[in-house]
């Protein structure tokens, strides 16, 4: 019966009609995603990357896109200077498919590793961007904001390294210089406290607030109010994992010089002390860091601790030393629970000496109570703890 009204209606038009009826033309066919060809290109890449062929990657760009040619082989480039190893690129799955032009995004697994520095490969799940460019595949380029997007596969950076520092810094992050030197004096200012330390130090620096949140796959926000942080190179929670500092520019590039140095050698200590995966409470994880970063800085402490005093001169001291919930990154006054740490752990430093509080935070990350182990390294207990620290407050705030 469909078929007799399409019959029909043609019919009827042919009749009232005096033009040639013309069949309309069928609409191009919208480009399909081709896995096993984007995985050819992928591997390409791969093989680029490892045997430093600038030239090589150039080729896999769209014909005639110069900046997709010139983002390829930036980061053969970075690779090279990074001593990029264990370098894989698998296709995963698309991000659905093609827009009319060709292009399309895909998940591909990646792992890769910095030759000197990191003892295990990172590994996440990154965006790759793709697009058809008539007999074969091309890319444009990785990264994007549902994925990991690691700093030296967004584009091009500045390394600087020495035996113990590995920095690099994306454009638009500031001086490269001035975040090298900040990770070399960090070094030595964490084995004044922990001789043992003998890993070296990776610095990362996105070009921005968000390209931060992107190359940890973090939530909007989250890093507005820090400096910096030490957290697994793949954004995973893996256990032995590849370990580095990553730089919020948009904060730490308004740090004067010794504000900055603290920071860096407070997550310094991050590394040295595997601070990012401990089960310790946060209060000893920051205020350790804190009292390792600053213990050779020319400070008073009215002025390092400014924020607490001030707070305790409007509200009196906290009642006990400060939770989980009080280090949230949009927490307000931030600062002064990261003044209140340090000096709980300078407190239990000066009443027991250094080697006790390093005695206690080692204690702790391996896993044994606060309690325990705060009295067994200083012979103090938490409740002791907690009242001179309150009176030490109220003592500073005078």
């Amino acid at each position: 019966m469909l078929c007799v009204l399409v019959a029909a209606a043609l019919v009827g038009w042919s009749a009232t009609r005096d033009d040639t009826y013309v069949a309309p033309t069928p609409r191009a066919a919208r480009p399909s995603v081709e896995p096993v060809e984007a995985g050819t290109t992928l591997t390409a890449f791969e093989q680029a990357v490892i045997g430093h062929d600038s030239d090589a990657a150039r080729e896999l760009a769209p014909e005639g896109d110069a900046a997709a040619a010139d983002r390829l082989a930036a980061l053969v480039t970075n690779a090279e200077a990074l001593r990029v190893t264990d370098f894989t690129v698998r296709y995963v799955d698309d991000d659905g498919a093609p827009t009319g032009e060709g292009e399309w995004t895909a998940a591909v697994d990646v792992t890769w590793r910095f030759r000197g520095f990191d003892r295990v490969s990172a590994r996440a799940e990154v965006s790759a961007h793709l697009v058809d460019d008539g007999d074969r595949v091309a890319l444009t380029g990785f990264g994007g904001v549902r994925r990991v997007s690691p700093v030296w596969l967004s584009g091009p950076v500045d390394v600087r390294r020495t035996p113990a520092t590995l920095v690099l810094v994306a454009e638009g992050a500031g001086d490269a210089d001035r975040y090298a030197a900040r990770a070399e004096a960090a070094v030595p200012a964490v084995r004044r406290v922990l001789p043992d330390w003998r890993r070296g130090l990776v610095v990362e620096v996105p070009g921005s607030a968000q390209a931060l949140e992107q190359a940890l796959r973090a939530t909007a926000g989250d890093y507005d109010q820090i400096a910096a942080v030490t957290t697994a190179a793949d954004g995973s929670a893996a256990p032995q994992s590849a370990v580095h500092v990553f730089a919020n520019p948009d904060v730490f590039g308004g740090l004067r010089p010794t504000g900055a140095q603290v920071v860096m050698s407070h997550e310094a200590t991050h590394v040295a002390t595997g601070a990012w995966d401990s089960r310790a409470p946060l209060w000893l994880l920051e205020g350790f860091a804190d009292y390792v970063a600053l213990r050779d800085v020319d400070l008073p402490v009215e002025r390092s601790a400014a924020q607490i005093i001030a707070a305790v001169r409007r509200s009196g001291p906290p009642r006990t030393l400060p939770d989980a919930a009080a280090f949230g990154a949009r927490t307000p006054r931030l600062g002064a629970t990261y003044e209140s740490a340090w000096l709980a752990c300078r407190l239990v430093a000066e009443e027991a000496g250094e080697d006790a509080l390093v005695a206690f935070y080692r204690a702790v990350d391996r896993g044994r109570s606060v309690g325990s182990a705060l009295v067994a390294a200083s012979g103090l207990t938490v409740a002791q703890l907690t009242g001179e620290w309150r009176d030490y407050l109220v003592g500073l705030a005078a």
